[in-house]
């Protein structure tokens, strides 16, 4: 008997295309909840039809309460942060890609110009028009409606020699994501897995080093 919500290859679900390598063959769900995964780079991601819209999103984001301020918080941003300092220069500038309402990874960094992103909160796209020594996306990744337009953004958001840290919840078994407390969020639409992360640095010409559990730390 297949485990309720377990994704595999023989599914009535029909496969679709990848969002994020775009020709990888993908594997879905039944039993209500629509989530697929592609063989090629492993994303597991939701079906469209169950994006949720700007508005929703918003509503949605406005009920987390991430104070920069919070010793907790900021001990939670530091696993990914403290990884990238070691390879930090005095004085160089990084983007706080969809920093939240309360940005606080220039706290962390305050030898570092850190600007700001976000497209709800930020939406000054300004900060888009340059490149930096360094990108920081903690949380973000997940929520990512065009995977692939977005990857492309951050890496070409780097200058040559440039380090992009991303943090999100690594997802080990995708036969579990149906029950999985990180999808029940509904703004988290694609999730990643080890091989999501090395195909994303062959892709982009990237090292890779995993500091962390979910933590992937790439070096253009």
């Amino acid at each position: 008997m297949k485990k309720k919500g377990a994704i595999s290859a023989t599914t009535t679900a029909e496969p679709l295309p990848c969002p994020l390598c775009g020709i990888g063959d993908t594997a879905g769900t039944d039993a209500g909840w629509q989530f697929y995964a592609c063989s090629r780079c492993g994303l597991v991601f939701r079906h469209p039809h169950d994006y949720p819209d700007a508005a929703t999103e918003k509503a949605h984001y406005d009920l987390h309460e991430n104070d920069p301020s919070d010793p907790g918080y900021l001990a939670f941003l530091r696993r990914c942060t403290e990884p990238l300092v070691a390879f930090l220069q005095l004085g160089e500038e990084g983007l706080d890609f969809g920093c939240g309402p309360g940005p606080a990874v220039d706290r962390l960094l305050p030898d570092q110009k850190v600007h700001r992103y976000d497209p709800f909160y930020f939406p000054d796209r300004k900060p888009l028009a340059r490149r930096y020594d360094f990108l920081v996306c903690t949380e973000t990744a997940e929520h990512f409606h065009d995977p692939a337009a977005s990857w492309h953004r951050l890496f070409g958001l780097l200058r040559p020699g440039g380090r992009l840290a991303v943090m999100t919840r690594l997802l080990e078994d995708p036969a579990a994501v149906a029950g999985w407390w990180y999808s029940r969020d509904p703004t988290h639409v694609v999730f990643y897995r080890e091989a999501t992360f090395r195909w994303l640095a062959e892709r982009f010409c990237a090292r890779l080093d995993r500091p962390h559990r979910d933590v992937a730390l790439f070096h253009r």
